[in-house]
Protein backbone atom coordinates (compact mmCIF):
# COMPACT_ATOMS: atom_id res chain seq x y z
CA UNK A 1 0.00 0.00 0.00
CA UNK A 2 0.99 3.31 -0.35
CA UNK A 3 1.61 5.51 2.72
CA UNK A 4 4.36 4.99 5.70
CA UNK A 5 4.90 1.10 6.57
CA UNK A 6 7.31 1.36 9.58
CA UNK A 7 4.30 -0.97 11.70
CA UNK A 8 4.46 -3.76 8.27
CA UNK A 9 8.21 -3.65 8.07
CA UNK A 10 8.97 -3.81 12.32
CA UNK A 11 6.18 -6.76 12.56
CA UNK A 12 7.36 -9.09 9.61
CA UNK A 13 10.98 -8.72 11.10
CA UNK A 14 9.56 -9.45 14.43
CA UNK A 15 7.43 -12.71 12.92
CA UNK A 16 10.50 -13.52 11.33
CA UNK A 17 12.88 -13.77 14.31
CA UNK A 18 10.14 -16.46 15.98
CA UNK A 19 7.71 -14.72 17.59
CA UNK A 20 3.52 -14.47 16.83
CA UNK A 21 2.81 -11.22 15.67
CA UNK A 22 -0.74 -10.53 15.70
CA UNK A 23 -1.91 -6.37 13.96
CA UNK A 24 -4.73 -5.14 14.55
CA UNK A 25 -5.63 -2.09 12.26
CA UNK A 26 -7.84 -0.92 9.95
CA UNK A 27 -9.21 -1.17 6.38
CA UNK A 28 -10.01 2.07 4.43
CA UNK A 29 -10.39 0.87 1.10
CA UNK A 30 -14.03 0.35 0.00
CA UNK A 31 -15.56 -2.93 0.98
CA UNK A 32 -19.09 -4.67 1.53
CA UNK A 33 -17.43 -6.50 4.88
CA UNK A 34 -19.22 -4.79 8.12
CA UNK A 35 -16.74 -6.64 10.75
CA UNK A 36 -13.51 -7.80 11.27
CA UNK A 37 -11.71 -10.09 8.85
CA UNK A 38 -8.04 -11.97 8.95
CA UNK A 39 -5.37 -12.19 6.40
CA UNK A 40 -1.46 -13.96 7.30
CA UNK A 41 0.91 -11.89 5.74
CA UNK A 42 4.37 -12.14 5.23
CA UNK A 43 4.42 -13.85 9.02
CA UNK A 44 1.96 -11.60 10.26
CA UNK A 45 -1.77 -12.23 11.87
CA UNK A 46 -3.42 -9.27 10.26
CA UNK A 47 -7.14 -8.43 11.92
CA UNK A 48 -8.74 -5.66 9.77
CA UNK A 49 -11.70 -3.72 10.86
CA UNK A 50 -13.26 -1.76 7.96
CA UNK A 51 -13.34 1.72 8.59
CA UNK A 52 -13.93 4.84 6.13
CA UNK A 53 -10.93 6.95 6.03
CA UNK A 54 -9.32 9.46 4.43
CA UNK A 55 -7.01 12.75 4.93
CA UNK A 56 -9.58 14.57 2.77
CA UNK A 57 -12.00 14.31 5.87
CA UNK A 58 -12.64 16.99 8.20
CA UNK A 59 -10.52 17.16 11.84
CA UNK A 60 -14.05 15.91 13.79
CA UNK A 61 -14.62 13.28 10.81
CA UNK A 62 -11.22 11.57 11.72
CA UNK A 63 -11.73 11.66 15.22
CA UNK A 64 -14.86 10.13 14.91
CA UNK A 65 -13.06 7.49 12.47
CA UNK A 66 -10.49 6.96 15.29
CA UNK A 67 -12.69 6.44 18.32
CA UNK A 68 -14.78 4.20 16.36
CA UNK A 69 -11.73 1.81 15.96
CA UNK A 70 -10.73 2.12 19.26
CA UNK A 71 -14.09 0.93 20.73
CA UNK A 72 -13.56 -2.27 18.87
CA UNK A 73 -10.01 -2.88 18.82
CA UNK A 74 -9.34 -3.13 22.38
CA UNK A 75 -11.78 -6.27 22.47
CA UNK A 76 -9.92 -7.56 19.74
CA UNK A 77 -6.92 -7.57 21.38
CA UNK A 78 -7.90 -8.85 24.48
CA UNK A 79 -9.42 -12.15 22.50
CA UNK A 80 -6.21 -12.60 21.61
CA UNK A 81 -4.14 -12.59 24.18
CA UNK A 82 -0.53 -11.92 24.26
CA UNK A 83 2.55 -11.06 26.66
CA UNK A 84 2.83 -7.35 25.28
CA UNK A 85 0.88 -4.77 23.55
CA UNK A 86 2.38 -2.53 21.64
CA UNK A 87 0.40 0.60 20.42
CA UNK A 88 1.71 2.64 17.70
CA UNK A 89 0.58 6.85 17.80
CA UNK A 90 -0.69 8.54 15.80
CA UNK A 91 -4.14 9.00 16.70
CA UNK A 92 -3.30 9.36 20.33
CA UNK A 93 -6.72 7.39 20.42
CA UNK A 94 -4.78 4.42 19.80
CA UNK A 95 -3.92 4.48 24.01
CA UNK A 96 -7.70 3.49 24.91
CA UNK A 97 -7.68 -0.11 22.92
CA UNK A 98 -4.05 -0.57 24.42
CA UNK A 99 -4.42 0.26 28.20
CA UNK A 100 -7.76 -1.60 27.70
CA UNK A 101 -5.58 -4.99 26.99
CA UNK A 102 -2.86 -4.29 29.02
CA UNK A 103 -5.26 -3.72 32.37
CA UNK A 104 -7.15 -7.37 30.84
CA UNK A 105 -4.69 -9.70 30.40
CA UNK A 106 -2.54 -8.08 32.76
CA UNK A 107 0.74 -7.69 30.33
CA UNK A 108 2.71 -4.56 29.67
CA UNK A 109 2.36 -1.89 26.82
CA UNK A 110 4.90 -0.10 24.72
CA UNK A 111 3.66 3.13 23.40
CA UNK A 112 5.13 3.96 20.19
CA UNK A 113 4.89 8.36 19.43
CA UNK A 114 5.18 8.78 15.65
CA UNK A 115 4.04 12.31 15.93
CA UNK A 116 3.61 14.54 18.85
CA UNK A 117 0.22 14.64 19.41
CA UNK A 118 -1.64 16.68 20.61
CA UNK A 119 1.33 19.76 20.25
CA UNK A 120 0.94 19.62 15.89
CA UNK A 121 -2.55 19.39 15.62
CA UNK A 122 -2.58 22.92 18.31
CA UNK A 123 -0.14 24.35 16.54
CA UNK A 124 -1.39 24.20 13.17
CA UNK A 125 -5.03 25.06 14.32
CA UNK A 126 -6.83 21.83 13.78
CA UNK A 127 -7.55 21.39 17.54
CA UNK A 128 -8.90 24.58 19.04
CA UNK A 129 -11.66 23.55 21.42
CA UNK A 130 -10.71 24.11 24.98
CA UNK A 131 -12.23 21.21 25.96
CA UNK A 132 -10.93 19.07 22.96
CA UNK A 133 -7.31 20.17 23.72
CA UNK A 134 -7.73 19.47 27.68
CA UNK A 135 -9.20 16.10 27.33
CA UNK A 136 -6.34 15.43 24.52
CA UNK A 137 -3.40 16.26 26.93
CA UNK A 138 -5.39 13.67 29.18
CA UNK A 139 -5.31 11.00 27.06
CA UNK A 140 -1.49 11.81 26.29
CA UNK A 141 -0.76 11.83 30.05
CA UNK A 142 -2.69 8.38 30.43
CA UNK A 143 -1.05 6.71 27.68
CA UNK A 144 2.50 7.70 28.94
CA UNK A 145 1.58 6.70 32.52
CA UNK A 146 0.65 3.46 31.65
CA UNK A 147 3.33 2.46 29.42
CA UNK A 148 6.09 0.08 30.48
CA UNK A 149 8.42 1.81 27.96
CA UNK A 150 8.10 4.37 25.27
CA UNK A 151 9.29 4.66 21.88
CA UNK A 152 9.87 7.54 20.08
CA UNK A 153 10.82 8.05 16.50
CA UNK A 154 13.17 11.12 16.75
CA UNK A 155 15.51 12.45 19.87
CA UNK A 156 13.03 15.53 20.04
CA UNK A 157 9.87 13.29 20.31
CA UNK A 158 12.06 11.91 23.49
CA UNK A 159 12.53 15.50 24.80
CA UNK A 160 8.29 16.39 24.25
CA UNK A 161 7.72 12.79 26.08
CA UNK A 162 9.73 13.64 28.97
CA UNK A 163 9.10 17.28 29.59
CA UNK A 164 5.57 15.84 30.48
CA UNK A 165 7.25 13.92 33.43
CA UNK A 166 7.89 10.62 31.79
CA UNK A 167 11.39 9.20 32.90
CA UNK A 168 13.94 9.49 30.40
CA UNK A 169 15.71 6.17 31.26
CA UNK A 170 12.48 4.78 29.85
CA UNK A 171 12.12 6.36 26.22
CA UNK A 172 13.89 4.53 23.72
CA UNK A 173 14.63 6.15 20.52
CA UNK A 174 14.47 4.22 17.12
CA UNK A 175 14.11 6.48 14.20
CA UNK A 176 11.96 5.28 11.23
CA UNK A 177 14.49 3.19 8.65
CA UNK A 178 15.86 2.65 5.38
CA UNK A 179 15.21 -0.61 3.74
CA UNK A 180 18.58 -0.89 2.31
CA UNK A 181 18.02 -4.20 0.34
CA UNK A 182 14.12 -2.32 -1.10
CA UNK A 183 16.13 0.90 -2.15
CA UNK A 184 19.06 -0.62 -3.59
CA UNK A 185 20.41 1.31 -6.25
CA UNK A 186 19.93 -0.04 -9.70
CA UNK A 187 21.43 1.23 -13.19
CA UNK A 188 18.25 1.58 -15.03
CA UNK A 189 15.80 1.68 -12.45
CA UNK A 190 14.56 4.92 -13.15
CA UNK A 191 13.84 5.04 -16.60
CA UNK A 192 10.10 4.15 -16.61
CA UNK A 193 9.51 7.44 -14.01
CA UNK A 194 11.13 9.62 -16.10
CA UNK A 195 9.55 8.62 -19.47
CA UNK A 196 6.16 10.01 -18.02
CA UNK A 197 7.66 13.48 -17.81
CA UNK A 198 8.19 15.71 -21.36
CA UNK A 199 11.17 17.16 -21.96
CA UNK A 200 13.43 15.78 -18.82
CA UNK A 201 16.69 14.17 -20.72
CA UNK A 202 19.63 15.90 -19.35
CA UNK A 203 17.58 17.76 -17.06
CA UNK A 204 17.89 17.36 -13.20
CA UNK A 205 14.70 16.20 -11.58
CA UNK A 206 13.73 17.15 -7.86
CA UNK A 207 11.07 14.67 -6.76
CA UNK A 208 8.72 15.10 -3.84
CA UNK A 209 7.34 11.76 -2.75
CA UNK A 210 4.77 11.37 0.16
CA UNK A 211 1.60 12.97 1.74
CA UNK A 212 -0.11 16.03 0.54
CA UNK A 213 -1.70 16.71 3.68
CA UNK A 214 -1.94 20.62 5.33
CA UNK A 215 1.42 20.26 7.44
CA UNK A 216 3.38 18.93 4.52
CA UNK A 217 2.78 22.37 2.41
CA UNK A 218 4.16 21.08 -0.81
CA UNK A 219 2.36 24.01 -2.44
CA UNK A 220 5.73 25.80 -1.79
CA UNK A 221 7.54 23.48 -4.15
CA UNK A 222 5.12 25.44 -6.97
CA UNK A 223 6.34 28.71 -6.10
CA UNK A 224 10.13 27.28 -5.96
CA UNK A 225 8.81 26.04 -9.40
CA UNK A 226 8.13 29.18 -10.69
CA UNK A 227 11.37 31.10 -9.26
CA UNK A 228 13.21 28.42 -11.09
CA UNK A 229 11.42 28.73 -14.37
CA UNK A 230 13.11 32.44 -14.36
CA UNK A 231 16.59 31.56 -13.53
CA UNK A 232 17.11 27.78 -14.11
CA UNK A 233 14.69 26.84 -16.69
CA UNK A 234 15.91 23.36 -16.92
CA UNK A 235 14.96 22.26 -13.76
CA UNK A 236 12.20 19.90 -13.36
CA UNK A 237 9.76 19.20 -10.93
CA UNK A 238 7.67 16.15 -9.59
CA UNK A 239 5.21 15.12 -6.91
CA UNK A 240 4.02 11.39 -6.21
CA UNK A 241 1.39 11.90 -3.67
CA UNK A 242 -2.15 12.09 -2.63
CA UNK A 243 -3.62 13.97 0.68
CA UNK A 244 -6.21 17.39 1.43
CA UNK A 245 -4.27 19.55 -0.54
CA UNK A 246 -4.00 18.06 -3.87
CA UNK A 247 -6.45 20.01 -5.73
CA UNK A 248 -5.01 22.91 -4.44
CA UNK A 249 -1.43 22.90 -5.69
CA UNK A 250 -2.80 21.56 -8.82
CA UNK A 251 -4.51 24.71 -9.24
CA UNK A 252 -1.72 26.48 -7.74
CA UNK A 253 0.66 25.54 -10.03
CA UNK A 254 -1.52 26.00 -12.84
CA UNK A 255 -1.80 29.46 -12.05
CA UNK A 256 1.61 29.69 -11.72
CA UNK A 257 2.40 28.71 -15.06
CA UNK A 258 4.50 25.59 -14.43
CA UNK A 259 1.83 22.75 -14.10
CA UNK A 260 2.67 20.20 -17.21
CA UNK A 261 5.80 23.01 -18.16
CA UNK A 262 8.18 22.00 -15.58
CA UNK A 263 5.57 20.71 -12.37
CA UNK A 264 4.08 17.29 -12.90
CA UNK A 265 1.99 15.86 -10.50
CA UNK A 266 1.30 11.91 -10.00
CA UNK A 267 -1.29 9.84 -7.71
CA UNK A 268 0.60 8.07 -4.73
CA UNK A 269 2.32 4.18 -5.92
CA UNK A 270 2.74 1.54 -3.26
CA UNK A 271 6.01 1.35 -1.57
CA UNK A 272 7.25 -1.60 -3.49
CA UNK A 273 7.20 0.86 -6.77
CA UNK A 274 8.91 3.80 -4.65
CA UNK A 275 12.30 2.70 -5.58
CA UNK A 276 12.53 3.37 -8.73
CA UNK A 277 10.72 6.73 -8.56
CA UNK A 278 13.93 7.42 -6.36
CA UNK A 279 15.76 5.82 -8.66
CA UNK A 280 14.50 8.33 -11.90
CA UNK A 281 15.06 11.30 -9.61
CA UNK A 282 18.43 13.77 -8.92
CA UNK A 283 17.48 14.94 -5.51
CA UNK A 284 14.37 14.27 -3.38
CA UNK A 285 13.23 16.80 -1.08
CA UNK A 286 10.57 16.75 1.78
CA UNK A 287 8.58 19.77 2.84
CA UNK A 288 7.00 20.57 5.90
CA UNK A 289 5.07 24.09 7.01
CA UNK A 290 7.19 26.70 8.89
CA UNK A 291 6.32 25.23 12.11
CA UNK A 292 9.37 23.92 14.83
CA UNK A 293 6.85 21.38 16.44
CA UNK A 294 7.68 19.86 13.20
CA UNK A 295 11.24 19.76 13.27
CA UNK A 296 11.08 16.56 15.22
CA UNK A 297 9.32 14.53 12.56
CA UNK A 298 11.12 11.46 11.40
CA UNK A 299 9.77 11.46 7.87
CA UNK A 300 9.75 7.98 6.04
CA UNK A 301 10.64 10.01 2.58
CA UNK A 302 13.70 11.01 3.99
CA UNK A 303 15.11 7.31 4.77
CA UNK A 304 13.85 6.10 1.72
CA UNK A 305 15.77 9.02 -0.09
CA UNK A 306 18.83 7.52 1.76
CA UNK A 307 19.00 4.49 0.91
CA UNK A 308 18.54 4.97 -2.89
CA UNK A 309 21.37 6.97 -2.41
CA UNK A 310 19.74 10.22 -3.30
CA UNK A 311 20.77 13.69 -2.47
CA UNK A 312 18.03 15.20 -0.04
CA UNK A 313 16.98 18.75 0.23
CA UNK A 314 14.75 19.77 3.23
CA UNK A 315 13.14 23.40 3.83
CA UNK A 316 12.84 23.19 8.04
CA UNK A 317 15.44 22.89 11.34
CA UNK A 318 16.14 20.26 13.68
CA UNK A 319 17.39 16.73 14.04
CA UNK A 320 17.35 15.74 10.19
CA UNK A 321 19.08 19.22 9.07
CA UNK A 322 21.82 18.42 11.34
CA UNK A 323 22.21 14.99 10.16
CA UNK A 324 22.50 15.79 6.70
CA UNK A 325 24.59 19.30 7.06
CA UNK A 326 27.29 16.67 9.15
CA UNK A 327 27.06 13.91 6.86
CA UNK A 328 26.96 15.84 3.37
CA UNK A 329 24.00 14.14 2.37
CA UNK A 330 21.78 16.80 1.68
CA UNK A 331 21.05 20.31 2.31
CA UNK A 332 18.60 22.96 3.81
CA UNK A 333 16.30 25.48 2.00
CA UNK A 334 14.74 28.57 3.06
CA UNK A 335 11.36 27.85 4.56
CA UNK A 336 9.89 31.24 3.07
CA UNK A 337 12.19 32.05 0.27
CA UNK A 338 11.36 30.02 -2.50
CA UNK A 339 13.47 32.30 -5.12
CA UNK A 340 16.59 31.55 -3.26
CA UNK A 341 15.74 28.02 -2.76
CA UNK A 342 15.41 27.71 -6.55
CA UNK A 343 18.76 29.35 -6.99
CA UNK A 344 20.45 26.76 -4.58
CA UNK A 345 19.38 23.98 -6.22
CA UNK A 346 19.96 25.38 -9.05
CA UNK A 347 23.73 25.57 -8.11
CA UNK A 348 23.71 22.32 -6.65
CA UNK A 349 21.89 20.13 -9.39
CA UNK A 350 24.81 21.79 -11.81
CA UNK A 351 27.49 20.48 -9.66
CA UNK A 352 27.24 16.90 -10.96
CA UNK A 353 30.25 15.88 -8.90
CA UNK A 354 28.80 17.51 -5.83
CA UNK A 355 25.57 16.12 -6.19
CA UNK A 356 26.79 12.68 -6.55
CA UNK A 357 29.17 13.23 -3.94
CA UNK A 358 26.04 13.63 -1.50
CA UNK A 359 24.49 10.76 -3.35
CA UNK A 360 27.55 8.33 -1.99
CA UNK A 361 26.83 10.45 1.62
CA UNK A 362 23.22 9.54 1.90
CA UNK A 363 23.56 5.62 1.18
CA UNK A 364 26.29 5.20 3.85
CA UNK A 365 24.23 7.21 6.05
CA UNK A 366 21.62 4.74 5.78
CA UNK A 367 23.82 1.87 5.80
CA UNK A 368 25.27 3.59 9.37
CA UNK A 369 22.57 4.82 11.40
CA UNK A 370 19.55 3.93 9.64
CA UNK A 371 19.27 0.24 9.11
CA UNK A 372 15.86 -0.99 9.45
CA UNK A 373 17.22 -4.28 10.28
CA UNK A 374 19.11 -3.17 13.10
CA UNK A 375 16.42 -1.18 14.06
CA UNK A 376 14.14 -3.87 14.48
CA UNK A 377 16.73 -5.59 16.61
CA UNK A 378 16.74 -2.83 18.78
CA UNK A 379 12.74 -2.77 18.83
CA UNK A 380 13.07 -6.75 19.87
CA UNK A 381 14.64 -6.10 22.19
CA UNK A 382 12.51 -3.10 24.34
CA UNK A 383 9.80 -5.18 23.56
CA UNK A 384 11.61 -8.39 25.54
CA UNK A 385 12.72 -6.07 28.46
CA UNK A 386 8.98 -4.44 28.65
CA UNK A 387 8.17 -8.09 29.17
CA UNK A 388 10.79 -8.53 31.95
CA UNK A 389 9.32 -5.62 33.91
CA UNK A 390 5.94 -7.22 34.44
CA UNK A 391 2.65 -6.54 33.03
CA UNK A 392 1.53 -3.84 35.80
CA UNK A 393 4.47 -1.38 35.90
CA UNK A 394 2.78 2.07 35.41
CA UNK A 395 4.06 5.69 35.43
Amino acid sequence: MSGGTRSYEMARRLASHGHEVHMITSWRKPTDRKGWFEQQLDGIHVHWLPVPYSSHMSFRERLQAFSHFALHAGNRAISLGGDVIFATSTPLTIAIPGVLAKWRLRVPMVFEVRDLWPELPIAIGELHNPFLKAAARLLEKYAYRNSACIVALSEGMADGIVSSGYPREQVHVIPNGSDLVLFCPVNGAGKAFRSKIPNVEGKPLITYAGALGTVNGVGYLTDIAAAALKIAPELRFAVVGKGKEYKFIRQRAKALGVLGLTFFMFPSVPKNEMPYVLAGSDVAISLFIDLEPMWANSANKFFDALAACKPVAINYGGWQAKVLEQSGAGIRLPANDPMLAARMLADWTTARASLQKAGIAARRLAEECYDRDKLSTKMETVLLTAIQSGGGKTH
